[in-house]
Order: structure tokens, then C-alpha cells, then sequence
């Protein structure tokens, strides 16, 4: 466009002037005109076409010019429907998926710990309403873990949970194993109406279900997620099952009270019916089979992941001959004897030892399940913070794992030196509080040394844990054991793959 052109169309203000999109950009860019220029411009207009060049002084052009858009004024308004056009992508929209998955995970592990605590205080309304003897009250709380370890105890099985996991895929195993408790445990109520042998079925079966749901988790949860994020993700699904069993203590006595003890079996077997529907819906065995997975993500986690094939042929012998593969079920097996123990002696030691209630005794069991859940969070936050320093892999798996051994060892041999009730109880918790750093420890590791292979191998290693929790002894015992533990697990493991 002509330098006349555009004097012409300032001459005439009725006239219509159109210019092109690139001189529009340049007005836009130009560096602004002198304070000389606009004081000439706003006494002088110069008359284009017929007039021929002719000028008229102190011309009133202020009508005119006020009443025209302003090119700021246009630019202010296109920015404003550029935030609209922001506005409109909902914050669930640009959420990582992988995040999504995690949350899921983390609902499914709370659900699985409430249907499993609420047996323990239905027992005593059942055991009075069928007239059940202490035997047959410790052959129906026992029988969950014969399906537990059905499951994860014989590899050779091929229905067993972590070879299902790795080679059909964590989606539908997490999922059946869900769908699979969550029934069993609304049928919990009607089995036992049936005999005693109905209701043992019923718990075997909801050991099958929660018996395929961690291999099912790690499994799924090596090809969503990141190394730099591995720590935090699965500490965040492991404190699902602390939360599920503070929200299953707390919210079964409520509804036997109101409704009757069935009716903690109905409402909880229900809610996984609810989880499942969204899981179908959201959830993938890999961001690869994820048709809305947005291309970046998707690019971050392929990157990033070490698991990507599916199995096929499981190599037992190259498993069982690596000494990190060992490391691991010895060091499981070792936190899980504390764990267990400190579970299963902790009201016993509460109430004959510290004089408290049974009231007290629960209300003081239920604070270490909330001080796991926040300290596996924090562990989980500063290993993959140390991860992303640039700190090794094998290292913060060592380091999360020797406090998650020598913590709880030094705070229990700390209660045969304490004189108060507050202290014992401190100790206890701090006890509890420091274990919950295995969750970036050991529990994280199956996916760092055997990625393709995380669901077996965690298994193999969760096989040994069950064991463990099927014996009983002091506290001494289980001090031994995490000393034992942290010399294992610091002397054969890593944090770099070991299995293709």
C-alpha cells in the first residue's frame, strides 16, 4: 500500500481503507512517533484524491478520530478472547494422565484395605449371632490369606498374580482383582447365613482378588510412570492402604451400630463396583494403548519408562540367579515380620502393658496408619528429589531403605527404657512413621532392576512377606530382623536393571 494511499485515508474519515493483515502487523511492532510528529499530526491533515494535496489548518478531526476504533483498543479485546479461549480447557483436561492412573491405583489399594480390616470388627457381632468359639473365629480371619497366597505363592500357576499381570496386562488384572474382592465381600453376609464353609470360600476368594492387585499395580504402573517419578507414585498408591485401614476402622463400627454388621460388607463391596466403571473408562495397561494420551506426555513417559514389551516366556532361571532378585525377598520378608508384628502385637501391648482401654488402645493403633501415610509421602517426595539431582538410583534405593529398617529398629529397642505411656506410644509411632520410607525403598525397586518383570518379582518377594506375617514373636525378634534386613539389602541390591 502506497504512501499516498494511506494519507488519502486519513483525509477522509468516511471513507472505508482497508489494509493488509502484514501492514496491520507492522503498525503494531513500529516503535511509537515522536511527541514533534503527533503535535504536526493533530493541526495538520493532508487531503488526498480530488483535493489534490490541499492543506486545512486546525481541521476539527476529533469527532472523527475519538469515535474510530483504536488499533490498542483491538489488540486489548483479541487478548481478552484469547483468555476466554483459555478459560475453556478445563484444569482435568491438561491433568497428566499418568497422575491419573496413580489416583486410581491409590483409590483401589484404600478399597482393598477397607474390606479387609472390616472383618476384624464384624467378627465379634457375627462370632455372637452364630455362636462361634475362638477356633472358628481364627479359621475365618486366617482364611483370607490361604487365597492370598494362592495367588502370589506358586509361580508355576499361571493364574497366579504376578505372571497374569505381566503378560496379559495390569488394566484387566487390577481390575478383575477389584471386581472380584468387591463381590466377595458383599456375598460375606449371605455366606455366612449359608455354614461356616460358604463363608470360608467367600474370604479365600477375596484373598484371590487382593492377591493379584499388587504385582497388577506394579505392573502397570512401570509403564505409566516415569523413573523420576517412581518413588512418589507408589508411595502415594502404597498410603491408599493405610488411609483404608483408618477409614475401615473408623467407618465400620458407625454402620454396624446403625444398620446391623451386614451392612458394612454391602457398602463396601459396592464401592468397587463404582471404581471399576471409572477405571474402564480412564485407565490403559500403557500410555501406548491410550487414544487420548496427549502426544507430549506420551513422549515423556515413553522416553523415560524402561517397560515397554509385553511378556511372553518368563526366564525363572535368570531370575532366581540374580543376587538383587534374592536381596529383595530376603529384605521383604525382614520388613514384613516387623510390620506384621507391630500390627498384630500393638493393642495386645497397649492394653496389658500400658494399662490403656480398649477405647484408648484403638484410638492410639489407628495413629500409626495416618503417620505412615503422610511419611511414605515425604520419602517418596525426597527420593525422587535426590533421584533428580542427580543422585544414583542404587543409592537412594539404600538410603530410603537403611531408614526404613534402622528407624523402627532403634525406636523399639527404646520402649523397654521408657517409664510413660506418652514416650511408648511416641516410640511406636516414630516406629511405624520411619518404615514407611521402604515404600521408596525396597517396594520401589522390583520396577528398577526387573521393569518388564516388576509383577513377578514383587510376587515373589510379597510371597515371602506373607510368610513372615504368619509367625509370632517379641519385639526383639523383629529388631534382629531389620538389622538383617539392612545388611541384605545394602549389600546385594541396585537400583540399575539387572533383567532385559
Amino acid at each position: 500500500m502506497s504512501g499516498r494511499a494511506i494519507v488519502s485515508c486519513f483525509s477522509h474519515p468516511s471513507t472505508s481503507c482497508y489494509i493488509p493483515l502484514s501492514r496491520r502487523t507492522q503498525f503494531a511492532h513500529a516503535s511509537p512517533p515522536s511527541p514533534l510528529l503527533l503535535s504536526r499530526r493533530s493541526h495538520l491533515l493532508v487531503a488526498g484524491g480530488r483535493g489534490g494535496g490541499k492543506v486545512w489548518a486546525n481541521v476539527k478531526s476529533e469527532k472523527n478520530v475519538s469515535e474510530s476504533p483504536k488499533y490498542e483498543d483491538v489488540v486489548v479485546q483479541k487478548a481478552r478472547g484469547l483468555d476466554d479461549m483459555e478459560e475453556e480447557v478445563k484444569w482435568w483436561q491438561v491433568f497428566p494422565k499418568r497422575w491419573v492412573i496413580v489416583v486410581l491405583c491409590f483409590s483401589a489399594f484404600l478399597l482393598c484395605n477397607m474390606d479387609r480390616v472390616n472383618m476384624s470388627i464384624a467378627i465379634l457381632p457375627m462370632s455372637a449371632e452364630y455362636k462361634w468359639n475362638p477356633s472358628t473365629v481364627g479359621l475365618i480371619q486366617s482364611s483370607f490369606f490361604w487365597g492370598y497366597l494362592l495367588t502370589q505363592g506358586r509361580p508355576l500357576l499361571q493364574i497366579a498374580g504376578g505372571i497374569w499381570a505381566d503378560t496379559v496386562g495390569g488394566k484387566q488384572v487390577l481390575g478383575f482383582g477389584v471386581v472380584w474382592w468387591s463381590v466377595a465381600t458383599a456375598l460375606t453376609p449371605i455366606a455366612a447365613k449359608l455354614g461356616l464353609p460358604f463363608l470360608l470360600v467367600a474370604r479365600v476368594f477375596m484373598g484371590i482378588g487382593e492377591g493379584v492387585a499388587m504385582p497388577a499395580m506394579n505392573n502397570i504402573l512401570s509403564k505409566w510412570v516415569p523413573v523420576s517419578e517412581r518413588s512418589r507414585s507408589l508411595a502415594l498408591v502404597y498410603s491408599g492402604m493405610y488411609l483404608g485401614s483408618v477409614t475401615g476402622l473408623a467407618f465400620s463400627p458407625f454402620l454396624i451400630h446403625q444398620f446391623g454388621w451386614p451392612s458394612v460388607f454391602y457398602c463396601f463391596g459396592s464401592l468397587g463396583t463404582v471404581w471399576f466403571s471409572v477405571w474402564l473408562s480412564k485407565a490403559h495397561s500403557s500410555p501406548l494403548e491410550d487414544p487420548e494420551l496427549r502426544p507430549e506426555e506420551k513422549k515423556l513417559i515413553t522416553t523415560n519408562c524402561l517397560s515397554k514389551e509385553p511378556v511372553k516366556t518368563i526366564p525363572w532361571r535368570l531370575i532366581l540367579s540374580k543376587p538383587p532378585v534374592w536381596a529383595l525377598i530376603a529384605s521383604h520378608f525382614c520388613h514384613n515380620w516387623g510390620t506384621f508384628i507391630l500390627l498384630t502385637w500393638m493393642p495386645t501391648y497397649y492394653n496389658q502393658v500400658l494399662k490403656f482401654n480398649l477405647t484408648e488402645s484403638g484410638l492410639f493403633c489407628v495413629l500409626p496408619w495416618f503417620v505412615m501415610a503422610l511419611s511414605a509421602n515425604v520419602g517418596g517426595w525426597i527420593a525422587d528429589t535426590l533421584v533428580s539431582k542427580g543422585v544414583s538410583v542404587t543409592r537412594v534405593r539404600k538410603i530410603m531403605q537403611t531408614i526404613g529398617f534402622l528407624g523402627p529398629a532403634f525406636f523399639l529397642t527404646q520402649l523397654s527404657h521408657v517409664n510413660s505411656p506418652f514416650m511408648a506410644v511416641l516410640c511406636m509411632t516414630c516406629s511405624q512413621g520411619t518404615d514407611a520410607f521402604s515404600q521408596s525403598g525396597l517396594y520401589s525397586n522390583h520396577q528398577d532392576i526387573a521393569p518388564r518383570y516388576s509383577g513377578i518379582l514383587l510376587g515373589l518377594s510379597n510371597t515371602a512377606g506373607v510368610l513372615a506375617g504368619s509367625w509370632d514373636d517379641v519385639f526383639k525378634v523383629s529388631v534382629g530382623l531389620y538389622l538383617v534386613g539392612t545388611v541384605v539389602f545394602n549389600l546385594f541390591s541396585t537400583g540399575e536393571k539387572v533383567l532385559e
